[in-house]
């Protein structure tokens, strides 16, 4: 048996593409091939399933109905906090905070915690290869604070530059915003030493979880993080559903991000009093449905386990790299010594846009453009890459129908 066979076997990939009904359909004709994981991931049956279940068998709203469906709808949605609790190994389910995805659960820290903490002159540092929803939320408060945004450059493989995050730390410094896993490099980043440091010059510090929760083990305890955020429609979950992850001291010393329904206690003409973590920033009906859904993602994500996942993922990774080293004029953008299954690339003298044309019309989806990444693309020159990520159902043979339709694409436009 060869090693792709080998790791194919340990998680049945074959038997686990059955679960994704969307993968048996075909584009223009062609077996859909799906290498836009990283945008969002497909779901399987059981995630569909719980969906429906939700809406056919007790939708009702949560927290305050007395009737069965109520407390039968609530129970299900608070379940799903105790599994993302266990997920990301936080003390309590008082730290875990449901919000519409990682991009609002960033402006809730940034609308929150750094609003009422942070003064003109002191300092946020993010990275050089962020998401732009963890770039704009604090260009916005230094436009509003006076305070100032820094910048941890990126290196010509595409890593940050670590010497240059220790330079830019200091007593001004009061906040770190970094992402774990580049959306568009795929780099993983060492955040618990970015955190460790942090700390140490008296600076609290959020991680941008969105690529990593789907493919690395998250400990936040751990890890030590003070904020954690991700999303569930990258962990195979539905779309329309985030986490907050907050240490509880600060979360309790935090105030709401919104009013309404939901968050209080007890409201009068004469003042308000807010309800108990997490629901003091969980204003109105929440996402019930998505939610409750989204333990079926975790249970499936938990029950093939993560460690098999990642060396699929990275035996797909390392046959991707060396298949597309062979087509002339195409080169790889981030060669960072530790990554996930993202590869991001150029083609002299090609649109990335005119080959993601070109393979739709094969069935092959990739994304490309500046991936949300626009600072990143200027750092290296270029204003977008075609990029393909990589996820537990793909295979080595739809890697082969990609390579094979980039030769056939450059061909065509050359």
């Amino acid at each position: 048996m060869t090693a792709a066979a080998s790791l194919e076997a340990m998680i049945d990939v074959h038997a686990l593409r059955q679960q994704f009904p969307i993968l048996a359909r075909e584009v223009k004709g062609k077996p859909l091939v799906y290498f836009d994981n990283a945008a969002t991931s497909q779901k399987p049956r059981l995630v569909i399933d719980a969906l429906v279940n939700y809406y056919s068998q007790f939708n009702a709203n949560i927290h305050r109905g007395i009737h069965s469906l109520a407390e039968e709808a609530t129970a299900a949605y608070e379940a799903t906090r105790e599994a993302v609790r266990a997920f990301v190994n936080a003390a309590s389910r008082e730290e875990i905070v449901f919000t519409r995805g990682t991009t609002e659960s960033i402006n809730l820290v940034a609308y929150t915690w750094a609003r009422q903490e942070l003064k003109a002159g002191d300092e946020i540092i993010v990275s050089g290869m962020e998401h732009h929803s963890n770039i704009v939320p604090w260009q916005m408060l230094c436009a509003e604070k006076g305070t100032v945004l820094k910048v941890i450059p990126v290196t010509d493989n595409g890593e940050l530059d670590m010497d240059a995050f220790r330079k830019l730390l200091s007593q001004r410094t009061k906040f770190v915003s970094v992402v774990q896993v580049s959306n568009a490099l795929g780099t993983v980043n060492p955040v618990q030493q970015i955190i460790r440091e942090a700390h140490a010059a008296g600076a609290k510090v959020l991680v941008d979880g969105a690529q990593s929760a789907v493919h690395l083990d998250i400990d936040v305890q751990a890890l030590d993080a003070d904020f954690f955020a991700f999303s569930s429609h990258k962990v195979y979950g539905p779309t329309g559903v985030g986490v907050l992850y907050g240490k509880k001291e600060l979360l309790l010393a935090m105030p709401p991000f919104q009013g309404g329904g939901e968050m209080i206690k007890q409201v009068s003409f004469d003042g308000t009093t807010y309800a108990d973590l997490p629901y003091k920033f969980e204003a109105g009906t929440p996402n019930i449905a998505d939610t409750v859904a989204f333990k079926a993602a975790i249970n499936f994500v938990n029950s093939i386990g993560k460690a098999a996942i990642r060396a699929h993922e990275n035996d797909l990774l390392a046959y991707a790299s060396e298949r597309l080293k062979t087509i002339p004029g195409l080169r790889i953008i981030g060669q960072a010594k530790e990554k996930v299954s993202v590869i991001s690339f150029v083609v002299d003298k090609v649109h990335p846009q005119d080959i993601g044309i070109l393979l739709d019309n094969r069935g092959i989806a990739v994304r490309t453009g500046h991936h949300c990444a626009q600072p990143l693309m200027q750092r290296f020159g270029i204003s977008g890459t075609t990029r393909a990520s990589f996820a537990l159902y793909n295979t080595r043979e739809e890697i082969d129908a990609l390579v094979s339709g980039l030769e056939k694409v450059i061909k065509m436009l050359l």
